[in-house]
């Protein structure tokens, strides 16, 4: 090759590489002309897209140009905002506010560990900084929230959310809850051309209504007409108590530029909203404000505005009505703003703060906290837990009036970032006592009576059905006792506590009673062989009957103790009497009147009649077989070991009811 070929070849070369540069640097300023303008789908694509054209070692440019891509597609809630802020991080982009934000975004996502790692990481450029600190401690305690929730039930909407659109920001007018207005950017009008926000990608916001019809069912939703949407950008509404004022929000375009947002407010008068007129707030008009929340008596109004005087980001104000004019303007202060964001406030009807915090500790995004200022203004801030808050945006919620139920606005499960309506409702607690009311065999005591007293002065009675079984209502916090009785048996006491439960429950308590006018084996009295001590496990039968005497202060008993038929009569007889009397002896002990008890030692000579109880758990036994000794000797070994048992046992028999009554 001559040299005048190798000069050619030269000069084309350099020509090529000086165009490839020419155009990646004409591109970013392109976007960086749409990103000041806060045209963030325009500018976000023009830097993905670059990205790739970047020389390696122009480490600079190219963190950059990574980094405006991570702050578009946060803002749009793209989730290649992740990797963009990796690959500004990874080119050593000088400004440590790029893991921060590197943080946020995994905390976003769902990857707690690396998020955790990179809030440590940003500590060490700025311990002291308040969103680096609420989203470690958000790190170190989000299994523990997730794992305890909150009773919240939540879904997704079925009546307000269509595909491929935005619909967010509900709102009750007023105590009414048979309308809901909300915004969105579907289109009403298929044939008309749209043209997409260059901030959203998506046809900008118009602010629709949906009504309840006879039914209680919603029907389709229906744009506003009159003069509230425009050609701008309208949403975030908020009503007075009556319904007939709203505010809203309204972003405006020149020539398809913004020029910041404002505050509107319309009256309605006859079925129509008047002409809305600009709210105004501060002196300085280029200084924007949005997301209106009014209070109940419409006398303090709330918002969110990046004014130059707040803690940074987007802060929650408020300003007070005065003879018409809207006075003594303020931020709400470090409880509830952080140098993040702080959007989206709605008011209860209560006059209870809820607002959105992306700075505050929660689980990623935007989540939904409740505020109570005391009487000295000091606010009292709490997460509204899981479900209603996810690792995605969670915001403008509102509520059903005097109800913990209404819809709020999320992006979860949805991979392109949609905002979708959702509904939400605390089901009251519900707690419930149950139970059955049977014999000593087992068999249902279909006229039975439960009455149940509370120290909240609740005193109830309710019949037990034919199958023995009962339901009761109970309140919260309450200490209850009951008494079951029936007509020919004895009564039976309970108690039940329903403090410090934080979910429903049904109580089940079932009462066994004793009748009158025959004997009553007591199961758990046990003895040592051929002795009359009573063994330490009889401790659970006997302070049971010591209950049963407590529960019937006007009854005596006798206490029988038989034995089988091994041994000497005479024996047997001596040995069954001192068994009964170590039974009085205790009772006696735990405080029962001597005279109300009687021991009877019986020996072998009443054996025992099956009833329907043992030939149910003994199949080779029928009912009123009598268990003597000829009738014993008949069976295996095997069984007449389980038939003496049988016979040697502990009876009580209720010989007066009058006790103390005369």
């Amino acid at each position: 090759m001559n040299n005048k070929h190798f000069f050619s070849l030269f000069l084309s070369i350099l020509f090529v590489i000086s165009s490839q540069s020419c155009s990646v640097n004409q591109r970013i300023k392109k976007a960086d002309k749409h990103y000041e303008l806060g045209e963030y789908v325009a500018a976000g694509d023009i830097y993905r897209k670059v990205y790739s054209k970047v020389p390696n070692k122009d480490k600079l440019l190219k963190s950059t140009v990574a980094f405006k891509q991570g702050e578009c597609y946060r803002m749009i809630n793209r989730p290649l905002a992740q990797q963009a802020y990796a690959n500004a991080i990874r080119n050593n982009y000088p400004d440590s506010s790029a893991i921060l934000l590197y943080a946020q975004v995994l905390h976003r996502n769902g990857k707690y560990a690396d998020a955790a790692k990179n809030y440590s990481l940003y500590m060490e450029y700025d311990p002291q900084n308040e969103v680096a600190k609420n989203g470690l401690y958000a790190m170190q305690h989000i299994g523990e929230w997730k794992e305890t929730g909150t009773r919240y039930k939540v879904k997704k909407s079925t009546e307000f959310n269509i595909r491929r659109a935005a619909d967010f920001s509900p709102a009750f007018p007023g105590d009414d809850t048979g309308v809901l207005y909300f915004t969105s950017t579907r289109q009403t009008n298929k044939k008309a051309i749209t043209k997409n926000s260059k901030i959203t990608g998506l046809p900008n916001n118009n602010i629709f209504f949906v009504k309840k019809n006879a039914k209680g069912k919603w029907e389709n939703p229906e744009k506003i007409e009159d003069e509230i949407n425009t050609t701008n950008d309208e949403g975030a509404c908020s009503f007075t108590s009556d319904g007939r004022q709203m505010f809203f929000t309204r972003a405006v375009y020149s020539d398809s530029v913004g020029s910041g947002t404002h505050i509107m407010v319309s009256n309605r008068t006859g079925g129509a909203w008047s002409a809305p007129q600009i709210v105004q707030l501060f002196s300085d008009s280029t200084i924007s404000v949005g997301h209106p929340a009014i209070s109940p008596d419409g006398q303090t109004l709330y918002f969110v505005s990046d004014s130059p005087d707040g803690r940074g980001g987007k802060d929650i104000w408020r300003a007070r009505n005065q003879d018409g004019e809207w006075k003594y303007i303020e931020n709400l202060g470090a409880k509830i703003n952080t140098s993040s964001d702080e959007m989206f406030p709605a008011v209860k009807s209560d006059g209870t703060l809820y607002f959105s915090s992306s700075g505050l500790p929660g689980f990623g995004g935007l989540d939904i906290f409740k505020a109570i200022e005391s009487e000295n203004g000091d606010w009292t801030v709490e997460n509204m837990g899981h479900p209603i808050n996810s690792e995605a945006d969670d915001f403008g919620i509102t509520f059903e009036k005097n109800k913990e139920k209404g819809y709020f606005s999320s992006t979860r499960k949805e991979v392109r970032g949609f905002d979708n309506i959702w509904e939400f409702e605390l089901p009251d607690l519900v707690y419930m006592l149950q139970g059955k009311v049977f014999d000593e065999q087992g068999e249902p005591v279909p006229d039975a009576q439960i009455r149940l007293v509370s120290d909240h002065g609740v005193n109830t009675k309710v019949q037990a059905r034919k199958d023995g079984s009962y339901r009761i209502d109970l309140l919260i916090d309450g200490d209850y006792v009951m008494l079951a009785s029936a007509r020919g048996y004895l009564n039976r006491s309970g108690k039940l506590e329903t403090h410090h439960l934080t979910d429903s429950k049904i109580f089940t308590i079932d009462f066994q009673l004793s009748p009158v006018g025959r004997p009553v084996q007591m199961d758990n009295i046990f003895y040592d062989f051929g002795k009359w001590t009573l063994r330490a496990d009889s401790e659970a039968g006997l302070q049971e009957l010591i209950k049963l005497l407590n529960d019937n202060p006007n009854i005596t008993i006798e206490i029988g103790a038989h034995t089988d038929y091994v041994g000497n009569n005479a024996f047997n007889k001596d040995l069954s009497e001192k068994r009964a009397q170590s039974v009085v002896d205790y009772l006696i002990a735990a405080g029962i009147a001597k005279d109300r008890l009687t021991a009877v030692g019986y020996g072998e000579e009443q054996p025992f009649t099956v009833d329907v109880r043992t030939a149910r758990e003994h199949k080779f036994l029928k009912e009123n077989d009598l268990l003597t000794e000829e009738f014993v000797l008949k069976l295996t070994p095997e069984e007449q070991e389980i038939v003496n048992q049988i016979n040697r046992r502990t009876e009580f028999r209720v010989l007066r009811t009058t006790y103390n009554l005369y």
